[in-house]
């Protein structure tokens, strides 16, 4: 089966939900026009990824006012997974008939965890229905001062209207066992989810898909200086030049033998396409199969909890 797929590599319109999901709108119509079956857009793109911590020292003081203005904005631009935005983006796949996988920050507004935000990936499927919604488990090093832990509910892949889709948020690529419980789940199509795929990044992409013998799509995305929190004053190298990307994107499209079908694009705000066909996948299996006869279950045992965590 030949599928059209694309990485919408775009910068999001940071810490504005509206602006964002209207933007959003546009690039799906684009999407659509390009007949692409599924789209993927990148980690936090709803409605950004908070990179401050990366390029502005303040941001992790402690007991900081700018900081903590920063946080509950970035709360409030965060996405209700049964929100009015959710409602409008799972109409669009519906209307373009598109299998959506869409990075956001993700909050809650009752029960446990109301001041907390997820790192979460939700998969929508051409019907306009959400088939899965992932937490990443473990906010990676500063994403820790603003992202909660998530849960296993989400760590599976799903039938789809393109195939089995399943997908990973940064840098849970590098724990195995999440790995062999989207292998075990019989997975086609991967969703490697990054803010910036740099070389490191690459490695881990191109390694899942030769693991998984798995087509994987590895998603960045775009920010400029200028585009940073206005909450924080940027440092002086950034402030004297406002206009330099520093998400730089690195969208790629990656064959399950680990070979790039579309090598990285860097620095560049466009959708990134190819055709893949899932029958390459098969080509692979019969050397490695990890979920198959490259698999011990009589060695090793192998279960995940996949209850939804209270918060």
């Amino acid at each position: 089966m030949k599928i059209k797929v694309g990485i919408i590599q775009h910068s999001s319109v940071h810490q504005n939900l509206a602006a964002s999901v209207e933007k959003l709108t546009t690039l799906l119509e684009q999407a659509a026009r390009q007949d692409l079956q599924m789209v993927v857009v990148g980690e936090g793109w709803l409605s950004g990824y908070p990179v401050w911590f990366d390029y502005v020292p303040e941001a992790a003081l402690w007991d900081h006012l700018p900081t903590k203005k920063l946080y509950a904005r970035f709360r409030e631009n965060s996405v209700l997974i049964d929100g009015a935005e959710m409602e409008h983006i799972c109409a669009l796949a519906k209307k373009h008939q598109l299998v959506l996988s869409l990075g956001m920050n993700e909050r809650v507004e009752k029960g446990l965890g109301v001041g907390s935000v997820y790192n979460s990936l939700v998969l929508i499927d051409a019907n306009g229905a959400i088939v899965n919604h992932h937490r990443k488990l473990v906010p990676t090093f500063t994403e820790k001062l603003v992202h909660a832990h998530g849960d296993a509910a989400g760590l599976k892949a799903e039938d789809t209207k393109v195939g089995k889709v399943g997908g990973l948020i940064c840098w849970e690529h590098w724990m195995p066992l999440n790995r062999q419980a989207l292998h075990n789940d019989a997975e086609q199509i991967h969703v490697a989810m990054w803010p910036n795929v740099h070389e490191m990044h690459q490695v881990a992409s191109r390694q899942y898909a030769f693991e998984g013998r798995c087509f994987v799509l590895a998603a960045g995305q775009m920010l400029k200086a200028k585009d940073l929190p206005e909450e924080l004053t940027l440092p002086e190298n950034l402030a004297a030049n406002p206009e330099q990307y520093i998400l730089r994107g690195g969208s790629c499209i990656i064959a399950p033998d680990g070979r790039y079908i579309v090598p990285p694009v860097f620095d560049k705000e466009e959708i990134v396409t190819a055709e893949i066909d899932l029958q390459e996948m098969y080509y692979e299996k019969m050397t490695l199969d990890t979920s198959g006869h490259y698999y011990r279950p009589d060695i090793f045992s192998f279960s995940v909890n996949k209850k939804r965590s209270g918060f």
